[in-house]
């Protein structure tokens, strides 16, 4: 693996020094002829997010062309040309295309980082982000990510440029008491770097650092071979550390959807028992009443009988009403039982509930600590690394120099920077 590459840019419809333009910008996009003369073999790019360049362009300059900006007093005129009014992002990755046409493993990781760096862009610019393509007739795997701020009221692009904006609000606010222009200029541009820094951080933190990614290259650093490998094999150690709190806490969460489920299961279950054992009861109850009735109805009659029956008629219908009697303590005694086997069944059903209840609580309080687990130590290890960093750029390059000599693992040594400043 190798480190992090991400860059900004912002264009307008005139063409700077470099001669650039927004129009130079979708060519070399679409891979028109005339702006493609630095691809030996140009192919037309891949959209993976978003509409086509030649879509977006056409909302692009529609929407420069009628766009307006309030000016000193009152008045409103159209956006000027020079107006910077298309930002943009390029990212890459350091595997070459060879070894990702060549390694389906390569090819997966790649397409991985892509994901992570479309969810990211989305995040940084909304809806304002239009289209992401992908070039695969370069050296290396790479998208162009292209902003057209048309909620902007100018369609400024430069407000999605952090250290632009971070120098401005210094500018804007003024020196400080005892500050002349330039110690203001100084500390502008000081803001500038920091915006940008932080910038390149938050990219690292979302997308680098899980897939393997260093935040800087040995270049910048000055790092000796055994120092690079050794700061690679930890950020892969980091990238793992992640997937496996991801998988950690995927498998957590898979459990407890598979014990409510369980649970739910076992609920119906149970409700379709006290179902049952509710009609059990109003059939045993209304059997009872009928029992009842029927020995009323028989005392009824043994009395109407005693009227007009001597001795002998009395004593039969005497023996007629205990045998009714009998017989409905008979059903009585057989519809207690089997109320009694059906509450003896819900209160089984009720404990199985609750021990579910509980596994299933204890399984999310698992998985929730695991996931906490996981993501402090990935802070942790983040914030080791630019601890780090940080403190050995402080030191005076003698004292690097003479602790590097001591501890040869820690001789990280910056350079002055020279191209994309902030990172």
């Amino acid at each position: 693996m190798g480190y992090q590459f991400i860059h900004l840019d912002s264009y307008s419809r005139k063409a700077d020094a470099k001669g650039r333009s927004t129009d130079f910008i979708f060519s070399e996009a679409s891979r028109k002829p005339e702006a493609s003369v630095h691809v030996a073999n140009p192919l037309p790019p891949v959209v993976v997010f978003g509409i086509g360049v030649e879509a977006m362009q056409e909302m692009h300059d529609d929407a420069a062309a009628t766009a307006t900006i309030a000016v000193k007093g009152g008045h409103i005129r159209k956006v000027a040309k020079d107006k910077k009014t298309l930002h943009t992002v390029i990212a890459s990755h350091p595997f070459s295309m060879n070894e990702i046409r060549a390694d389906p493993v390569k090819r997966a990781e790649a397409e991985e980082w892509e994901k992570r760096t479309i969810a990211w862009l989305q995040l940084q610019y909304g809806q304002d982000l239009k289209s992401v393509i992908r070039h695969e007739d370069e050296e290396y795997f790479h998208v162009h990510a292209y902003v057209v701020p048309l909620g902007e009221p100018g369609m400024s692009a430069l407000r999605y440029h952090p250290g632009t904006t971070a120098k401005r609000e210094v500018m804007a606010a003024g020196p400080a008491d005892g500050e002349d222009t330039k110690a203001l200029s100084k500390r502008a541009d000081a803001a500038y770097k920091r915006s940008m820094r932080a910038w390149q951080d938050g990219y690292h933190e979302a997308v680098a650092a899980p897939c393997g990614l260093t935040r800087l290259g040995p270049q910048r650093r000055r790092l000796t071979r055994e120092e690079w490998q050794r700061e690679q094999a930890q950020a892969q150690a980091l990238q793992k550390t992640i997937e496996q709190a991801r998988k950690v806490k995927a498998s957590g969460e898979d459990f407890i959807e598979r014990t409510k489920s369980e649970a739910e299961t076992i609920r119906t279950a149970a409700e379709k028992e006290r179902e049952a054992a509710g009609r059990a009861a109003r059939t045993a109850i209304a059997v009872e009443k009928r029992a009842r009735k029927a020995q009323e109805e028989a005392a009824d009659a043994v009395s109407q009988a005693e009227r007009y029956s001597g001795i002998g008629g009395r004593l039969r219908a005497l023996w007629d009403a205990v045998g009714e009697s009998a017989l409905a303590k008979k059903i009585r005694q057989e519809f207690v039982a089997e109320i009694e086997r059906v509450q003896v069944f819900t209160r089984t059903v009720q404990e199985r509930l609750k021990a579910e209840e509980k596994r299933r609580h204890e399984a999310e309080r698992k998985a929730h600590e695991a996931a906490k687990d996981a993501e402090r130590a990935r802070d942790a290890a983040l914030r080791m690394q630019i601890e780090r960093d940080r403190a050995w750029s402080l030191l005076p390059p003698e004292r690097q120099q003479e602790l590097a000599a001591v501890i040869p693992a820690m001789r990280m040594t910056l350079r002055p920077k020279q191209k994309n400043e902030g990172k």
